[in-house]
């Protein structure tokens, strides 16, 4: 008897059916074609396992198992559960006339028990747009998928309900999730504030102009001036995701099996903070099994590289395409994965080996030229993909023991949306483009162009202050951004004097 199941393979952050071919005749072999890995020819012996372990009859025959299309690599172990349950159906354990309205996956245990899989939600979406009325899956999983509209999710907890919902004789729950409910709960929940911040206004304002704009952004500053701790509030001060955002993102996270557990669609943006022994890999995706990696990770959030001279240069280097065209291509010798990579950039780092140039009050006792060695880990390339340099100085005692509240994350947020929103009005026409850091050199002499005594100002900085040339274009996004957060329609000379003092790194005598 010849049995179709299906189930799905994921590649990038998109979900391919797969046609699953059982067929069982005279004989006692096992054959798994259709190019299995490792992991989907083990599953045999779970299979087995499972299946006498749950009660029913293993059959005694030679089982022919084709995955259908032949040409596409199957990887993972959530292949075992539509195998278990077309096995079963051939040996007529259970009925087949359900198994071609439902995506089965999911991976067993040895007792029948059915364990979480990776990649749920694009799977859930390619069911809905193949005309699937449903999808069986991990009780764990079954939140997350739950987010697609017109598509019947059930959770399973072992093969036993699988096989009674098939025969008619189980009802199994639909998973639901209030996505609109669960996403303004939690969308204003942040763990960290900027109201806990003490002093550091300049810091706090050069923040607020990268995260209306997007812009990436440096922070260079001794130990313990407050770098990490105002770095790890930026999510609180970023716009809310929109729904679109929340869905792609979420993906990303369901590929990687980072989802949170009984998370049905993520609400917040993500926050990214590898440690700087990092590999190139971990970094921007790939190895044998293609993964997303921490830049893909933060798509439509931040990444924070703490200590960044302190990265592999390697590490630092494969970023800078990436940051420029918000995705990475992986490519192998059978196959290609994209995967999205638009996350703004906030990194820190000592001035120096010992921490302490250009420190108020402590010496730097580091040798000459150590400052400027120091800076030079970082490529010129890179450090021109970072439009905001800002220096940090310790926070004075004063006004650390004062016990007046600063302003709070929510209100800088809202300057931040309004600045955005004039950004989405004013690229609505130009696909690709949303905020003043994605703009070309051509936009900027439509949308930022200043005027006459801004040129001037522009010119007289160049000159003193030994500014090079690739910080020109720089300056103006980042005024562009200013003038945004004031809702000017012109870029004045006061915003891009303000542009202009957050190009410390760019200044010639600025490591001495």
């Amino acid at each position: 008897m010849l049995v179709k199941v299906f189930g799905a393979a994921v590649q990038g952050i998109n979900a391919t059916l797969i046609t699953i071919e059982v067929n069982c005749t005279k004989g006692i072999k096992f054959f798994l074609v259709g190019l299995p890995d490792a992991s989907v020819k083990e599953s045999h012996k779970r299979i087995v396992s499972a299946i006498q372990v749950s009660g029913f009859k293993y059959p005694r025959q030679q089982i022919v198992i084709n995955m259908s299309p032949a040409d596409i690599r199957k990887e993972g172990s959530a292949y075992d559960l539509p195998l278990a349950i077309g096995i079963l159906a051939t040996s007529k354990t259970i009925m087949a006339d359900k198994l071609p309205d439902y995506l089965i996956m999911g991976e067993l245990s040895l007792d029948g028990n059915i364990l979480p899989i990776k990649g749920a939600l694009p799977i859930a979406i390619m069911a809905k747009e193949n005309g699937f009325k449903g999808f069986i899956l991990p009780t764990e999983n079954a939140k997350e998928a739950a987010v697609v509209e017109g598509l019947e999710v059930y959770g399973v907890e072992n093969i036993r309900q699988v096989v009674g919902f098939a025969n008619n004789e189980l009802e199994l729950e639909k998973t639901t999730a209030d996505i609109g409910q669960e996403f303004l709960q939690s969308q204003s929940n942040f763990e960290f504030d900027f109201s806990d911040v003490k002093g550091q206004e300049n810091v706090k304002r050069a923040l607020e102009v990268a995260a209306a704009g997007s812009h990436n952004i440096i922070m260079v500053g001794p130990p313990g001036a407050g770098k990490s701790m105002m770095a790890k509030r930026m999510p609180s001060i970023l716009p809310p995701f929109t729904l679109e955002e929340a869905l792609e993102t979420t993906k990303i996270h369901s590929v990687a099996g980072k989802l949170e557990k009984g998370i049905s669609l993520m609400s917040r943006r993500p926050f990214r903070s590898p440690h700087h022994t990092i590999s190139n890999v971990a970094m921007v995706g790939g190895g044998a099994d293609p993964q997303p990696g921490e830049i893909s990770l933060a798509h439509n959030g931040v990444l924070f590289l703490d200590e960044l001279p302190e990265f592999n240069r390697n590490v630092l280097e494969v970023m800078r395409q990436p940051l420029e065209n918000r995705k990475i291509t992986i490519s192998r010798a059978k196959y290609s994965v994209e995967y999205p990579a638009s996350f703004m950039m906030v990194s820190a780092m000592n001035p120096c080996p010992c921490g302490y140039y250009n420190h108020p009050d402590k010496a730097c006792v580091c040798p000459g030229g150590a400052v400027q060695k120091y800076l030079n880990r970082i490529s010129g390339p890179l450090l021109d993909r970072i439009d905001i340099h800002i220096e940090i100085v310790p926070v004075a005692f004063e006004k650390l023991s004062d016990s007046t509240p600063a302003e709070r994350s929510a209100e800088i947020s809202k300057r931040v949306v309004k600045a955005r929103r004039i950004q989405a009005e004013r690229f609505r026409k130009t696909p690709g483009i949303y905020c003043n850091a994605q703009m070309t050199s051509r936009m900027l002499l439509e949308y930022a162009a200043p005027d006459a005594a801004g040129l001037q100002l522009l010119r007289t900085a160049m000159d003193r202050l030994s500014l090079s040339a690739r910080a020109y274009d720089r300056i103006l996004k980042v005024s562009r951004t200013i003038a945004d957060l004031e809702a000017s329609p012109h870029v004045l000379p006061v915003h891009l004097a303000e542009a202009i003092n957050y190009r410390n790194l760019d200044r010639e005598v600025w490591a001495g």
